[in-house]
């Protein structure tokens, strides 16, 4: 193969793997807004959660306070039952009294449900606090493999870099500029393998003599509709058949 041709197939490796590994390190600022993300919903639902508590304690005591007032009345009322003198009023005092002791009784039960209530929303608090700590830690371990995976890629962008100098100096360098243009153009791919006649990157199929003169490997041809340079990889060998003798 042509030695133009072998360099620009590792420099295209090593200009794939640092665009890759590039891309990657610009994805970190929207990797870690996913996980603040993340821990941000657990936070909502313990906040959720503690709020729930709140306005259920609060009924709770507002109930309560209905309570007091209705007790209140309920003492006044049988003191002054003591003092009637007539039927008519004895009777208007038993019904205030009767009206006192129900919504009492009422309240009662209204306070029994929200102290049921509180439970079930303390356990919820419970839950959403412990959620939020399993995703803080969770969090935590994806931050650290980012930042080992960051410090990796950045250390092989170093190496890439270091390689493609290497390559880029036995480059011929008419070919080099080619190649450079080309992938500027294309995504950062300036070199194709043609195959079964066909260029494998734009798929536009090569005229038969451009074909035959690619699968030489000894010249620099770029695809007429894509420009990249392109190369043949020959099928592998076929293994030779064992012999009778050695079976």
């Amino acid at each position: 193969m042509h030695e133009d041709l072998e360099r620009l197939i590792a420099l295209q490796r090593l200009d794939s793997a640092r665009h890759a590994a590039e891309r990657r390190i610009a994805e970190e600022p929207e990797r870690q807004r996913v996980f603040e993300a993340r821990l941000e919903e657990s936070r909502q639902k313990v906040m959720a959660a503690k709020e729930q508590l709140t306005d259920s304690q609060t009924a709770r005591r507002a109930i309560e306070k209905d309570v007091a007032v209705h007790q209140g009345r309920l003492s006044k009322f049988r003191e002054q039952a003591m003092a009637v003198k007539t039927n008519q009023e004895y009777h208007a005092i038993q019904h205030e009294i009767a009206f006192a002791q129900t919504e009492i009784k009422t309240l009662e039960d209204k306070i029994l449900e929200r102290m049921l209530e509180s439970d079930d929303f303390t356990a919820a608090v419970k839950r959403a606090e412990t959620t939020l700590a399993s995703e803080q830690k969770a969090v935590d371990a994806d931050r650290r493999a980012l930042t080992t995976e960051i410090g990796e890629l950045k250390m092989s962008l170093e190496r890439i870099k270091q390689e493609r100098a290497d390559i880029v100096k036995g480059l011929t360098p008419s070919v080099l500029a080619i190649f450079e243009l080309v992938a500027g153009r294309r995504n950062g791919i300036g070199i194709a393998e043609a195959r079964d006649g066909i260029c494998t990157i734009c798929h536009v199929r090569l005229r038969p003599q451009v074909f035959n003169d690619v699968r030489r490997n000894n010249q620099i041809i770029q695809c007429d509709s894509c420009q990249r340079i392109l190369y043949f990889v020959p099928a592998p060998a076929a293994e030779p058949a064992a012999s009778p003798s050695s079976q």
